[in-house]
């Protein structure tokens, strides 16, 4: 295992750069490198000299299937240069130990302890205790450490900031304690384990594999115990579009509810019909069965059953022209994503406060500016946070200015896809330990 000292000193004599540019954007370079330093400096002031690794877990973007994965469906995701870093180094205290850059105090986890513990609910300590718990559940080793640990996937923002926590955390009892053979699936089931259990927060599969396999995925979760994942081979940089989010402000903060409505609703809607999830149901079906379902689960269950069926297709449909390098045919598609999330699905609008609409104005502000042009969406859960777009190089610029006089400095983002390989960073000669 290699040292604090020799990242630092691989970093400063150039030998990470050719890493450090295929994680991030060439404009962001420069920062990269003194983050990353920062970020060691911090490690060996707080521990001192010794052994270290450095690991790394990206946030994602939903690129189709809107709300598809909880009912056994199709989506297309892809993980993105905003990612999480930690230099970690293993103790012998069996006490986990994480300093988080731009917070206050410092995350502690007893692993002699791994039931949910009173207090710890929505909290960083329950996703790393309910990650350990999942480990050691699965005949893995889980033991302490210490770390320091950077995060910039933007918290609120859609591109699953606790999912990229969680997969950092599971990656360093990997690296540390498993010979770093824990595979993706297997990193991608803790984290889910730990936000549903621990946290308390509904989600599917899609955020934490999409963050822990990276690339563009394919994933089918018809077996959601072991999902079939393919590789999407396209670079959306080469299209002439630049692949952004814009976050719009809105705050996720009590919106569980809506969020948990969802896949209840679409479960009331498919029992209707004699199933227990809505994978395998036709369209044809639910007009057929249209009275059954508004009594079992209202008229938004109906809505939501006939977004779930037409969104798996559209998934899957949108895998193959991205493979065909058909860019035209996956555009007309992201567009009929978002119109039927808005009409259909209903996660655009929180029924709690219905004047706060940033997320349809966002998505009629950008569908006015680009005049038939590019695309877009709404990104990821919904309700609150960011839209996707898909905007032509020449129109970024006046784009960007555009959207951030509304909704803020930085509110336009650009994403750069980020390839597998690259979880954990890796000297010449270095070796696991």
């Amino acid at each position: 295992m290699t040292t604090a000292a020799a990242y630092a000193e691989a970093l400063r004599r150039g030998a990470l750069d050719p890493v450090l540019a295929e994680l991030y954007r060439p404009a962001d370079m420069a920062a990269q490198r003194v983050r990353y330093l920062d970020l060691l400096d911090c490690f060996e002031t707080r521990l001192g000299a010794g052994p270290a690794i450095m690991v790394l877990a990206p946030g994602r973007t939903e690129l189709g299937g809107n709300h598809t994965d909880h009912n056994l469906g199709v989506v297309l995701a892809a993980a993105v240069h905003f990612d999480c870093l930690a230099v970690a180094r293993a103790n012998n205290d069996g006490v986990v130990r994480i300093r988080s850059k731009g917070f206050d105090g410092e995350i502690v986890v007893d692993l002699a302890e791994l039931a949910p513990q009173p207090g710890e609910r929505e909290a960083s300590e329950s996703l790393v205790r309910g990650v350990a718990s999942w480990l050691a559940g699965s005949g893995r080793k889980v033991a302490g450490f210490d770390a320091c640990v950077d995060g910039e996937v933007p918290m609120g923002a859609g591109l699953s900031s606790s999912a990229a926590f969680e997969i950092l955390i599971g990656r360093i009892f990997s690296e540390l304690f498993n010979g770093g053979e824990c595979s993706p699936l297997e990193l991608a089931l803790a984290g889910r384990a730990a936000e549903n259990t621990y946290f308390g927060k509904p989600c599917g599969l899609m955020d934490q594999l999409s963050c822990s396999a990276q690339g563009i995925l394919s994933i089918d979760f018809g077996d959601p115990s072991a999902p079939v994942v393919r590789d999407v081979e396209f670079d959306f940089e080469q299209t002439g579009y630049r692949l952004v989010v814009v976050d719009t402000g809105g705050s996720h903060a009590d919106l569980t509810p809506d969020y948990a409505a969802i896949p209840d609703e679409m479960g009331r809607a498919a029992r209707a019909l004699g199933q227990t999830h809505a994978r395998g149901l036709t369209v044809d079906a639910v007009l057929a069965h249209v009275a059954d379902i508004r009594e079992a689960a209202g008229d938004r269950g109906v809505l939501r059953l006939i977004h779930f069926i037409e969104e798996t297709d559209r998934a899957v449909e949108q895998a193959e022209v991205l493979a065909a390098g058909r860019m035209d045919d996956f555009l007309q598609l992201v567009r009929k994503s978002g119109d039927s999330s808005w009409r259909l699905l209903q996660n655009c609008i929180s029924a709690t406060d219905p004047l706060d609409q940033p997320i349809p104005l966002a998505l009629t502000l950008t569908e006015r500016f680009l005049r038939g042009r590019g695309a877009c969406r709404i990104q990821g859960g919904g309700f609150a946070g960011t839209i996707q777009a898909y905007v032509p190089e020449a129109m970024f610029t006046p784009y960007a200015e555009y959207m951030e006089e509304i909704f803020g400095q930085g509110a336009v983002m650009p994403l750069k896809v980020r390839k597998p390989g690259f979880e954990r960073i890796v000297l010449d000669g270095e070796a696991r330990p």
